[in-house]
């Protein structure tokens, strides 16, 4: 029993020791408000103990506009934030004031390259206005920091989470977004723990 306990803490030594170093990069893809980046940064360096910076912006995605949809392809946009050159990038996080949709489905809060570097949350239906409804400045936060972990966690190559009040967990609408946590259940921080 001790010997097995010796072996747990050696083990979690080191996969500390050589977890990879570098930053996690928000990037703004066109006008994002800036008071938004500030508190996501700050939230998102306590939530996944890594260095987090707000990187120079994006130009907006008009390569990415459907026309016909009246809506920007999340895919070509997560495609052109994975050619970014950044120094010690560990990840990169777009946010985009515009509402997106991927192929199959009428929306995306927001997207991710499972297991790869870059991943984007929309903003707009995150607001409550988008639904014709008063504003809510700190809901809206809290929203978007929810989807930001979320997202987050995906490219750390956490896959959708059973757990309702887990942030992992698929949303399906703002009502799932609002019942869970903005942390992860204690299965997925192990799991995380250990794809870091």
């Amino acid at each position: 029993m001790i010997i097995f306990f010796m072996v747990f803490i050696l083990t979690f030594i080191a996969n500390d020791t050589l977890k990879e170093k570098g930053t996690i990069y928000l990037i703004p893809v066109g006008k994002v408000n800036e008071d938004l980046l500030i508190y996501l940064a700050s939230q998102l360096a306590t939530q996944f103990s890594d260095e987090v910076k707000i990187g120079k912006a994006f130009p907006q995605a008009s390569y990415a506009y459907n026309k016909r949809r009246n809506q920007y392809c999340s895919d070509l946009i997560l495609r052109e934030l994975e050619t970014l050159d950044l120094e010690k990038t560990k990840k990169i996080l777009g946010l985009v004031d515009l509402d997106l949709y991927t192929p199959g489905l009428n929306f995306v809060f927001g997207q991710a390259s499972m297991g790869g570097r870059a991943c984007l949350i929309a903003l707009p239906r995150l607001r409550q206005e988008f639904y014709g409804l008063k504003e809510n400045r700190s809901l809206f936060y809290e929203r978007a920091l929810k989807e930001a972990v979320h997202e987050l966690g995906h490219s750390f190559g956490l896959n959708h989470c059973r757990n309702r009040k887990c942030v992992i967990h698929f949303s399906n609408c703002l009502a799932d977004t609002d019942y869970k946590k903005k942390e992860f259940c204690k299965a997925c921080k192990k799991k995380l723990l250990w794809r870091r």
